[in-house]
């Protein structure tokens, strides 16, 4: 490919248009000859400082901000006002193929659930459907792991391009504050976009709510083309501001939830591990057993089932998709029961605001105590720390505080800012032995939580990640108390 055949993402060239271009990446380490390297300002580094080194290894030309980058011998530099949003077009150029319906979910919570419905409900209507997020990718024939909620453009475009060859034709995908900042979803052709919640999360890169909550809205302010479908859950406290984001965009605002237009949640009884609701869509009334527990896992399913109507699904073919699903890795995931029947459940929260959802989750079918064990991760928010400390006391019953990801910082120091807004509260740090001091204590109706890692299958202490995942630590507590 030619650079001249990124029109349209790059300035007039002239007579670099004729240079080859066998790659993009923003990072030095895999450039390869014939590649486009993006001299990329981050958090922690400066991608300018790589250039010379990406031109030692074949790179046939740079891009950089104005001003970032003086020359690079032998090798031409191209200006751009934001480099980043230039690497994920150029990607979205390159790579080319994209499956045909695409849509995107943002919010602080509900995302990974969200996105895992929506693929659900398209497979159920018969189409070869993905999801792509915190949990990994999910296709046809295809499961992986992942680590990033939205990956970096370049990963993301070369995904989509092996779903659409393929033959993937609808995706869902999630889409972080971080993601949308730092324009990695730029050049994603999305269908539609979806909104769950808001709250306190990433207070260490954004520096106000207002400030977190505009970076979400820049999916339906940039990302969306004008006139497409927003789908909004309708009973949060910040719905109000981002219907009002989704209008001032031109977008086709579909709002969900028991104050919706588009999916009216009208009444909803909750059971142990299901719930049966009404919703009423465009004027007819559907009763739905929805198998999962929690007035959130409405919500998500809600969001999700608007965006495969909104992008062309019967209504009612979609809504009695959400009576077959399941739920996503690590969402008030029912992990096994105690001999006495006492449900231990892992959860990944990890914010204040999905910590004191799943505790009042699970509340209404619980006639013991609710337990939760819970940390908070290292060289993250540390303001949330007493927040979260304070839910847990209030809404459970035992609360043992423990260890999530401590990273680098010192792990005793985190549980004690949680300690501080948590009185009563048991703290072991040792997260295993925190996991089953809690399953030992279980007795008939008694739920527990195990929340803040979920879906993870490791913990991250200094710069090492050591293998460890509550799912199957609880497991063997429970081997344990059944033997």
């Amino acid at each position: 490919m030619k650079l001249s055949q990124f029109s349209g993402v790059l300035p007039n060239l002239g007579p670099l248009g004729e240079i080859e271009v066998t790659g993009v990446s923003s990072d030095s380490r895999r450039v390869e000859p014939g590649y486009l390297f993006a001299a990329l300002r981050g958090t922690k580094t400066d991608g300018s400082v790589f250039a010379a080194d990406a031109a030692q290894k074949g790179a046939v030309a740079i891009l950089a901000a104005p001003g970032a980058l003086s020359e690079v011998p032998g090798v031409p530099v191209i200006v751009v006002d934001d480099p980043r949003r230039a690497l994920a077009l150029a990607a979205a150029t390159f790579y080319g193929h994209q499956p045909e319906t695409m849509v995107a979910v943002t919010g602080t919570s509900g995302k990974t659930s969200v996105a895992s419905f929506t693929r659900q409900i398209w497979e159920q209507a018969g189409f070869a459907a993905a999801s792509i997020g915190t949990t990994g990718v999910i296709a046809p024939g295809r499961e992986e792991y992942g680590s990033l909620t939205t990956p970096d453009p370049v990963a993301l475009h070369a995904l989509l391009a092996e779903l659409a060859d393929a033959g993937v034709t609808h995706a869902s995908m999630e889409a972080s504050s971080h993601g949308l900042d730092q324009r990695r979803l730029d050049g994603v052709r999305l269908a539609a976009g979806g909104f769950t919640n808001l709250g306190r999360d990433h207070m260490d890169y954004h520096a106000t709510v207002e400030e977190y909550h505009a970076a979400k809205m820049r999916l339906f302010a940039e990302l969306l083309p004008q006139g497409a479908p927003a789908v909004i859950f309708s009973d949060d406290p910040w719905s109000a501001a981002t219907i009002d984001a989704a209008k001032a965009a031109r977008m086709d605002v579909l709002t969900v939830g028991r104050k919706g237009s588009f999916l009216q949640l009208k009444r909803v009884e909750h059971e142990r591990f299901r719930q049966r609701a009404e919703i009423e869509a465009d004027g007819t009334l559907h009763e739905i057993d929805l198998p999962l527990a929690g007035d959130f896992q409405i919500a998500n399913a809600l969001v999700a089932a608007g965006l495969a109507i909104a992008t062309g699904l019967e209504g009612g073919k979609a809504l009695r998709a959400l009576e077959k699903l399941k739920g996503a890795s690590g969402r008030l995931e029912l992990v096994g029961t105690t001999p006495d029947g006492a449900p231990v459940y892992v959860d990944y929260a990890h914010k204040p605001d999905a910590l004191e959802n799943v505790l009042k989750a699970v509340r209404p079918f619980t006639t013991g105590r609710v337990v939760v064990v819970f940390g908070c991760g290292g060289d993250r928010d540390r303001g949330k720390r007493p927040i979260m400390g304070e839910i847990a006391t209030r809404l459970a019953d035992v609360s043992i505080v423990t260890d999530d990801n401590p990273r680098s910082e010192e792990p005793g120091s985190i549980r004690a800012a949680i300690m501080e807004a948590a009185p009563g509260a048991i703290e072991i740090g040792d997260r295993r032995s925190a996991i089953r001091e809690a399953v030992a204590m279980l007795h008939a109706g008694d739920t527990l939580i195990v929340a803040g890692k979920g879906h993870e299958e490791g913990q991250t202490v200094g710069d090492v990640t050591l293998p460890f995942s509550d799912h199957e630590e609880v497991r063997a507590a429970l081997r344990e108390q059944a033997a």
